[in-house]
């Protein structure tokens, strides 16, 4: 029953002074809260910096009443629903059957380029994304994990595009912007003047679409070939507002409200605050420390008679310093 439903989501904490909205910090952490919102499924989110706290070890995470955890958005997506939270519970047949299409549209010809635009383009990610990260995560995390979130999304990229000749690249990140470009035009055509995709009430494809608009219309890119294309759309702009207000309506807002420190689970306990940071300092140094010796920054010498280097050991010398 709904009453007794117990579901908590992890999601990452907002860093100081970032440019983009804490509710809207990734399309799939937007994705899962929108559709909450919508069917106003009992969510308990716990805001955190570090994803490995996560119980799934990423970010966004849904842990159920039953200790399963869900880390795959549509997974989430597909939860809500067999819980009765069902945004689509009136559509008809060929309202579904649009659902899929579009929804298959964004992941193939917008999700790119969204991947592109935040984790690709170089003033974009060392400006915006990197920045955002590295403030919302505790050290020394935010010196490696952005990182590697970048590699995982330029691998998903590839996976999305498939494989190219580097001198092709120039010509197929035209080719992906102007499909992506097409794309919106296309939504915005179907949108129309309507409120929503299916009339006065949002479904799943609303959550789906607002989930990747928002955050290109909210973001502040110095780089934003694509930002520039959606601001010319003015329903579309007027849609994501809408939902803003309606739902999020302090993520919309030119001024958010005080900042307070809740007693609940969206921050840490105050008691370990200390401890955490101290053993954070102490691993960070740890690490850089090894690394150092490792990569042959620094060096321990022992004292003993000079002689001349044998070609085995600069041979090791040399492996070394390629690796």
């Amino acid at each position: 029953m709904k009453w007794c439903l117990h579901l908590e989501l992890f999601a990452m904490a907002r860093g100081p002074d970032t440019p983009i909205p804490s509710q809207l910090n990734t399309y799939t952490y937007t994705h899962t809260k929108t559709y909450a919102r919508f069917t106003g499924a009992p969510l308990k989110v716990h805001k955190i910096s570090n994803p490995w706290r996560s119980p799934s070890g990423a970010l966004p995470a849904l842990q159920t009443s039953q200790g399963e955890v869900i880390s795959v958005p549509h997974k989430i997506i597909t939860h809500l629903r067999k819980e009765k939270y069902n945004a689509d519970y009136d559509l008809s047949a060929r309202q579904g059957a649009d659902t899929l299409a579009f929804m298959s549209l964004l992941e193939e010809k917008l999700l790119p380029v969204l991947i592109h635009t935040f984790w690709v383009d170089p003033k974009n990610y060392v400006e915006v994304t990197r920045k955002w990260y590295a403030e919302a995560m505790p050290f020394p995390l935010n010196f490696f994990l952005p990182g590697r979130m970048q590699r995982q999304h330029m691998e998903r990229l590839q996976l999305l595009c498939g494989q190219h000749e580097a001198d092709r690249e120039e010509e197929l990140e035209k080719e992906l912007y102007q499909e992506a470009r097409e794309c919106l035009t296309l939504l915005s055509q179907r949108l129309g003047s309507q409120k929503f995709f299916f009339g006065d009430a949002p479904a799943s494809l609303d959550a789906f679409v607002f989930s990747h608009l928002a955050l290109l219309l909210q973001a502040k890119l110095p780089s934003g070939k694509l930002q520039t294309h959606l601001r010319g759309l003015p329903n579309l702009c007027a849609y994501c507002a809408h939902i803003l207000s309606l739902y999020f309506p302090w993520d919309g807002a030119e001024v958010p409200p005080p900042r307070q420190t809740p007693a609940g689970p969206d921050t840490e306990e105050e008691p370990y605050r200390r401890r955490t940071q101290v053993l954070s300092v102490l691993a960070g140094l740890a690490a850089m420390v090894g690394y150092a010796l490792l990569s042959g920054i620094i060096s321990i010498q022992r004292s003993s008679p000079a002689r001349a280097p044998s070609a085995r050991g600069l041979a090791m010398a040399e492996e070394d310093e390629e690796e």
